[in-house]
Order: C-alpha cells, then structure tokens, then sequence
C-alpha cells in the first residue's frame, strides 16, 4: 500500500486525496476527514438543528464518500464541494423524515456564516470560515436576483427543487437551470478563492 502515508496525507489536493480514497487508502480518507468534517458537520447541524442527527448524517455522507470516491467527476466542482452536496442532500433527507414522523418543522438557517463556522473549531479555523463566508456573500451579491433567490431557498434554506418551484410559483425546469447557471457562476467567481 502507500508508504508514510500519515505525514504526506496532509499535504496531498483533495482531488489527490480522492484518487487515494477511490483506491482504498484509510489514511487519505482520514486527512480528507479531518481537513473537512468541521465544515461538513456545521452544514448538517444547520439543515437538521440536532448535533445528534448531524453526526449521522456526517457518518453517513463519509461513508457515500468512501463508497463512490471514483465517480468524483472534477469537471463539476471541487472535491469539497462534492462533499458538501453529499452532506447536504443527506441531511435535507433526513430533514423529511424527522418531519414526516414528527409532523414538525425545522427551522431555516439563520446566515451564511452560520453555516461555515464551527464552535469547536480552532479560532484560525473559524477566522478561514468568516473569509469563506465573506467570499461567498460576496459573490451571491453580484449573482442575478432570480438565481441568488432560487441558491438561497435550495442550500441555506434546505428546500428542494421542487418546493422552491412551489414557493415561487415558477415551473421546475426553471428553477435547476437558474440554480445550475448560479452555481457555475459561483465556481468561476470563487475558484482560487476557497
């Protein structure tokens, strides 16, 4: 298997990392955990508000991860990026669960930095997320309205396509292709940034 993999992990891409893991390498996967489950985690807590369900959605998403790291296709995103929608959509899942058997409803997300910052992080871990935020607002501001609206209502409000298409009283199709040209838009304005 791979020699010294424990020091040289941690300096590795995640696209490496995610070639390794797609290999069977537990020490890639380990630093690829480390460097973003704090990350991932807040993003569950924050669809979920419930540290316990966000654990297993975080276990749960890690997993998917190990399991399909050779379909990463790098053409549509950033390794991280590709693990948050796994968390996210994870966790917006287990959101429609919880409130099937509850017949409740979570509350929406609160702001954007609330959903990179972590309180257990470090305090250089929060001060990278609080530039993240900022890099992200920032790049929502000068999106389209239409798109920044159907972005908002989809990742930090946990709505689906389908009830975004709902709320807006706008036909499906139209919602995932403003989605999917904001988010194109969001990966150019922000590559090199995060």
């Amino acid at each position: 298997m791979w020699q010294t993999m424990d020091t040289t992990c941690t300096e590795l891409t995640d696209e490496a990392l995610l070639s390794r893991i797609s290999e069977g390498d537990a020490a890639a996967f380990a630093a690829f955990y480390d460097r973003h489950s704090s990350l991932l985690f807040s993003i569950a807590t924050h669809v979920l508000r419930d540290d316990r369900e966000a654990e297993d959605v975080l276990q749960e998403a890690m997993v998917a991860l190990w399991e399909r790291a050779s379909s990463y296709d790098r053409m549509l995103g950033k390794p991280v990026s590709w693990a948050i929608t796994l968390t996210r959509n994870r966790a917006i899942d287990r959101l429609r669960a919880l409130k099937r058997r509850q017949h409740g409803a979570a509350q929406p997300l609160d702001e954007l930095e609330s959903v990179l910052m972590d309180p257990a992080a470090s305090a250089a871990e929060n001060a990278m997320s609080q530039e993240s935020a900022g890099l992200v607002r920032a790049a929502l501001v000068d999106l389209p309205g239409e798109q920044r609206q159907a972005i908002e209502l989809a990742f930090f409000r946990g709505l689906s396509h389908f009830e975004i298409a709902e709320k807006l009283r706008v036909p499906l199709g139209t919602i995932k292709a403003r989605i999917r040209r904001g988010m194109l838009f969001l990966r150019d304005a922000l590559e090199g940034s995060l």
